[in-house]
């Protein structure tokens, strides 16, 4: 299949999340959808990116999920949003003005699915949409409405500091503060 990228700038990917009253464990947040992604439809559908197999060797799933299934998380307790919404080539086309709107949405978002844990994928991004400049990786002390947060390292191919294995281990930690 051939993707037209070109077409795909700034187009939407709706929200992945359990039907109303359907247990919300884990609302998985990306900085926002890449050109792949959007032309694709599915979130974190590049190939390269390494959310799927980190989620899967993570034990969030029993098996390595294509993004094609991403609608089998809602099975799961799991769903998937972004900070911004729209689609583009780097998530350093984004402003700060949008990072901060977004930060806006996921609030009420989480108001209303009420996830016990927001897991945004994207340490830089959470810092400038939520204005927390010294975030780090990992669990954090302030809530999101009556969600505990955790940051995660972007997943995406471009972020050649983290490999499958690390990122593994970061949504592990996660994995087991949601079993605990």
């Amino acid at each position: 299949m051939k993707l037209d990228l070109a077409a795909a700038r700034d187009r939407v990917i709706p929200d992945v999340l359990p039907a109303d009253g359907a247990p919300l464990h884990v609302l998985f947040c990306g900085i926002n959808p890449s050109l792949y992604s959007a032309a694709a439809g599915w979130h974190f559908a590049r190939p390269g990116n390494r959310f799927w197999p980190a989620l899967h060797l993570s034990g969030f799933t029993p098996r390595r999920l294509d993004p094609s299934e991403q609608d089998e998380l809602r099975g799961y307790g799991l769903g998937i949003t972004n900070i911004a919404p729209r689609a583009t080539a780097q998530a350093a086309e984004l402003t700060d003005a949008e990072l901060r709107a977004g930060a806006a949405r996921l609030r009420a978002l989480v108001q209303r699915g009420r996830p016990r844990f927001v897991a945004v994928a994207g340490v830089t991004a959470y810092r400038t949409g939520f204005g927390r400049p010294r975030a780090a990786i990992g669990p954090q002390d302030e809530r999101l409405g009556t969600a505990r947060l955790w940051i995660l390292p972007n997943p995406s191919g471009l972020n050649a500091h983290e490999t499958v294995l690390s990122l593994a281990a970061c949504f592990r930690e996660l994995r087991a503060a949601v079993d605990a």
